[in-house]
């Protein structure tokens, strides 16, 4: 069984954990693997790899990083025949969590060669094209990701010092909803948007969500101060978020979101410059991934003529985003250079808030 691993060396554990390529080698070695392990330089390369394992006729590729790793590997994934692994090595490790894959990395790396794994087939969403396989938001969401992915020490703790800076100068948006036969427009804290049930860490955005029903979970936090935060985080963990007066679920195939000007999002914790329309739908059973026998996840069919449904093109995007200091807040306004004419042709998509 040809497999390749793609390690990234700059994810979250893999910094303080310099016997994991060893390990893998080892593992390999032990095993008598028809394997290789490759290892990521930049932001992207990941999916390069991924697909160039597709090409060699790898029947699994093996995710050694953060829910980013995941991403991008997953991503040449989509509808092709070969199956993800994981060897989960980040700050939240959501996906993993959710599937019940072990997050230790010995364990993960023995999960692979078990009789007790199977191929299971997850669902897939995109967000103006760019696919996520756990979460994807919009409001706080996106900003706290945008300050965690600066940071060079990770994990639970950073993520609250940064989340505790980040909503101290945040302003809350009025978006409009379409979806689940919905026309809800509200002042919002944070929209996400949950392929799985949870952030990672076991902050369980969408209690009850899966991965497997063709189905995403909206989730949108209507604004809050510090004092109504706190039993918001509470519920968080305690999955009964959903319970809260101040919290809009709704589930659907697809859902737009309106914002009154272009910004960021998130997918899997990445952030995007898109723009202020956002188109979020499923591939249901797109992606084939290892998880354990006792695994919550559906079970990949056992043969399939063709792959399922292809990752869409990407949406144009919106030119870089300008950041101004806001002395004010501490935190930064984000915002296009606004388009002086349009002498060849229509609007470009992220120029239709102006």
């Amino acid at each position: 069984m040809k497999t390749r691993f793609i390690f990234n060396p700059h994810s979250g554990r893999n910094r303080r954990n310099p016997w994991l390529v060893a390990a893998i080698h080892a593992f390999i070695a032990e095993h008598r693997l028809d394997a290789s392990l490759v290892s990521t330089s930049a932001p992207g390369h990941a999916t390069r790899l991924a697909r160039e394992a597709v090409d060699a006729g790898c029947v699994r590729v093996v995710a050694v990083g953060g829910d980013g790793t995941m991403n991008e590997v997953a991503q040449a994934l989509v509808g092709a025949p070969a199956a993800l692994g994981l060897v989960p090595c980040g700050s939240g490790n959501g996906l993993a969590l959710h599937l019940g894959i072990p997050t230790a990395p010995r364990k993960a790396l023995a999960l692979l060669a078990s009789d007790a794994s199977r191929i299971a087939a997850i669902d897939t969403g995109t967000a103006n094209g760019h696919p996520f396989f756990n979460a994807m938001g919009l409001g706080f969401d996106a900003e706290i990701s945008r300050r965690f992915n600066l940071l060079t020490r990770r994990g639970l703790p950073a993520y609250a010092v940064t989340g505790y800076a980040a909503f101290r100068g945040h302003r809350p948006e009025t978006c409009v909803i379409h979806g689940a036969g919905r026309h809800e427009e509200i002042p919002v804290f944070v929209i996400a948007i949950a392929n799985s049930d949870q952030y990672g860490n076991h902050a369980l955005i969408a209690p009850g969500a899966r991965v497997d029903d063709g189905l995403l979970d909206l989730v949108a936090v209507r604004p809050v101060n510090f004092f109504t935060a706190l039993p918001l985080v509470a519920r968080l963990f305690a999955g009964t978020l959903d319970r809260s007066p101040r919290v809009l679920r709704l589930r659907d195939r697809r859902f737009t979101i309106e914002r009154s000007a272009p910004g960021f999002i998130h997918t899997d914790g990445e952030t995007h410059a898109t723009a202020a329309r956002i188109e979020v739908a499923v591939l249901p059973g797109s992606l084939r991934i290892l998880v354990p026998a006792a695994s919550r996840a559906n079970p990949s069919p056992p043969e399939r003529e063709a792959p399922p449904s292809a990752l869409p093109d990407p949406a144009p995007e919106p030119p870089p985003l300008i950041l101004t200091p806001d002395n004010r807040t501490g935190s930064f306004r984000a915002q296009h250079p606004k388009p002086v004419c349009h002498l060849f042709g229509d609007k470009p998509a992220w120029a239709e808030s102006y």
